[in-house]
């Protein structure tokens, strides 16, 4: 449309122009050497604008044959790139496919066709690696590495290929000079992150989480979760030797993450150590709201060493109160009861946990009640004892299909931090039915699951102490395990598949598991 109204305006301004000249004749002499060339105007005017016509083809001719040569290379190059991107995309399209021969090929005729382009390497290096030649998929990266451009990219291919043989040095070398050349790469970071980590660098870890928070590769709630898991690692470590230096990195991670209960129920015992039971039975009241657990009951029922047993059952009914008489809280309390010898309140404490599928905990401790009044060998110690073999499994703290007794900062699989969560594995065993537990009865007893240790990645590690047996507290009784830098020794222990008929498991597949008085 524009076009259209522009051509014709320069049109009309042609014959306006041509009007006006032939209104206003005239005429144009030429004298050159000796002759004269007398003409009109217009004539003139249509002269001049053949000449430059002529010049300009003529122009256009000799500037065609200067640069013919240039133009045919320049041709050959633009026909030899296109060339190379078409064999770059189906180099691609064949690595996405699986396909390692056409890949090979492609990437070779790419490379031959690019030279050094960094998406040609990257083909070869993708090539070589579904092909399995880590060799040559190592070199195309270290071609990568040597330029400037693409040594991020480089050195995360290098990464992946020191993890693929179990190279942690060189993984972590790549990863840190990645994570130096460009702080904002997020596996750079993250691999960084995990190296502190299981190095038991806490302080490391903790700036590196709040160099990642500045960047903004991580939300600011994430970022104060980690850098309070990192700083309960750091408590952990020193709460038996710095007791104030664990002091003040706990109560930092408490305000930072008022609802973790390893922060909170550490926090709890080392204040109660130095005597401020106030602010300990604040935090763990206020993480208790949040998440009941063992191990805040545990460390609210003994914040004051020498009370009584009915004051201990004093703060377990505090715990019920302040959760709605949570099944932790009715565990808390029938363990108190239990201690002040008052049976009838610990049956009636634990009466709601037994009406449905009771766990094991609850069966053991209804063992233990049967046994202090009619004895170890009565019939209904033993029915309780049994039942707990094929109980419900109580809450334990899983990562990464690892079920682990103990809080750990990061898994012992993966190296992630902040894995670990507590919560029942219903998903992989499922409570036996009725049928099942009388069939069970004739059934031969099976070997029980063997439990292996992992030690907590610690700064200054110590040889692993037994632990003699002691008197039971209620909440975690049935656990004891080695020592490590003053902290218990996390028992992992990898969860089961089971044989499901129509969801429910078959009471000789169920695991057996071993407890300890």
């Amino acid at each position: 449309m524009w076009r259209a109204l522009a051509f014709l305006a320069l049109l009309a301004l042609a014959a306006f122009g041509a009007v006006w000249i032939a209104d206003r004749p005239g005429s144009v002499t030429i004298v050159w050497n000796g002759y004269e060339v007398a003409t009109s105007l217009a004539i003139a005017l249509i002269g001049v604008l053949i000449a430059a016509i002529l010049i300009g083809f003529v122009w256009a001719i000799v500037r065609g044959l200067i640069t013919l040569p240039d133009n045919l290379v320049r041709g050959s190059r633009e026909r030899r790139r296109a060339k190379g991107y078409s064999a770059l995309s189906r180099g691609m399209v064949a690595v996405g496919s699986g396909d390692p021969l056409a890949a090979k090929r492609h990437a070779g005729d790419a490379e031959r066709l690019l030279g050094a382009e960094p998406l040609a390497l990257l083909l070869k290096a993708q090539a070589a690696q579904i092909s399995g030649d880590r060799d040559a998929a190592e070199q195309a990266f270290q071609r990568m590495v040597d330029d400037p451009e693409t040594r991020v990219l480089g050195l995360r291919g290098l990464f992946v290929e020191a993890r693929r043989r179990s190279d942690e040095t060189a993984a972590r070398a790549y990863a840190m000079e990645a994570a130096r050349l460009a702080p904002s790469v997020t596996w750079a970071n993250e691999a960084v992150l995990e190296a502190q980590c299981a190095d038991g660098d806490w302080s490391a870890a903790t700036e590196t989480v709040e160099r990642r928070a500045a960047l903004g590769l991580v939300d600011k709630s994430t970022s104060r979760r980690q850098r309070a898991v990192l700083l309960t690692a750091a408590a952990q470590t020193r709460e038996a030797g710095e007791p104030d230096a664990a002091t003040e990195r706990v109560l930092r991670a408490v305000k930072l993450a008022p609802e973790l209960v390893p922060a909170a129920a550490l926090a709890g015992r080392l204040l109660a150590r130095r005597g401020d039971l106030k602010k300990a039975a604040k935090i763990v009241e206020a993480a208790w709201r949040a998440n009941p657990h063992p191990d805040l009951a545990k460390t609210y029922l003994n914040l004051r060493t020498g009370d009584s047993v009915r004051d201990r059952m004093a703060r377990a009914e505090t715990l019920a109160r302040i959760s709605s008489w949570n099944p932790e809280a009715r565990l808390a309390v029938s363990q108190a009861a239990f201690d002040a010898k008052d049976f009838a309140k610990a049956r009636e404490a634990l009466s709601p946990l037994l009406a449905d599928q009771p766990t094991v905990r609850a069966c053991l401790a209804m063992a233990r009640i049967e046994e202090a009044e009619h004895g170890a060998s009565s019939g209904r110690a033993r029915e309780w004892l049994s039942r707990a073999t094929r109980a419900r499994r109580d809450p334990l703290w899983i990562a990464d299909g690892i079920a682990s007794e103990t809080w750990s900062p990061v898994s012992p699989v993966t190296g992630r931090l902040d894995a670990f969560v507590w919560k029942t594995p219903t998903d992989v065993i499922a409570p036996p039915s009725q049928s099942d537990e009388e069939h069970s009865a004739e059934a031969e007893p099976e070997a029980p699951v063997q439990i292996a240790a992992a030690p907590l990645p610690v700064q200054n590690p110590v040889p692993a102490q037994p632990v003699p047996a002691q008197k039971s507290d209620g909440v975690n009784s049935h656990i004891t395990g080695p020592m490590v830098a003053g902290a218990v020794t996390p028992v992992v222990m990898p969860l089961p598949a089971t044989s499901n008929q129509g969801g429910i498991s078959k009471a000789s597949d169920m695991p057996k598991t071993t407890t300890a008085a």
